[in-house]
């Protein structure tokens, strides 16, 4: 296998990798920690996660219960929570900031499946960017006739089914999302 073609593998294995991390974070009704990982909070001037700055704690099935290390953190975590994408209410209680999750109800559902399907489509996008970059080098090499026209076109197809395998992949893993987002 050519350099530029296992660059390219190991580029696309980074992008199907972001996607799960992605499509892992998006709620299926239960309390989930991960939710909130992607949440930054400003931290002393430095941008943290709130599992940074505070323990998450899942108190039962459909509550989180996030203690902040200091008092003072408490409005900026909850204000970064009710700002975020996953449309959650926290309710503070003195130090301590309860995180009910909502059921999903239908409206709720479709939604996330919105949301995944973009996210597999920025997913697809990025795997046709590694194509795009490994087909230009190759189009560099052949120019500067370090491998020949042959050799390009071999390499070029070689990416090509590599594309086709990552996308197959994330088609799947959309698939299995989705199913799992719909099952009540």
């Amino acid at each position: 296998m050519h350099a530029v073609t296992r660059d390219a593998d190991t580029r696309m294995r980074k992008c199907i990798d972001s996607f799960k991390n992605e499509i892992a974070k998006l709620r299926t009704g239960r309390a989930n920690p991960s939710v909130l990982d992607h949440i930054r909070v400003d931290y002393y001037g430095s941008d943290m996660s709130i599992n940074q700055v505070a323990n998450i704690n899942v108190t039962d099935a459909r509550t989180l219960t996030i203690t902040p290390w200091e008092k003072k953190m408490v409005q900026v975590i909850e204000k970064a929570i009710m700002n975020s994408d996953l449309g959650l209410n926290p309710v503070t209680t003195g130090e301590i900031i309860r995180v009910p999750m909502p059921a999903l109800n239908e409206e709720r559902r479709k939604e996330l499946i919105k949301i995944v399907r973009t996210e597999s489509e920025s997913a697809r996008v990025s795997i046709r960017n590694v194509r795009r970059d490994a087909n230009t080098a190759f189009k560099a090499m052949a120019k500067d006739k370090t491998i020949t026209e042959d050799e390009e076109r071999r390499l070029n197809d070689e990416v090509q089914k590599l594309t086709d395998k990552f996308i197959t992949e994330v088609d799947h893993l959309l698939s299995v999302k989705e199913a799992d987002l719909m099952a009540i």
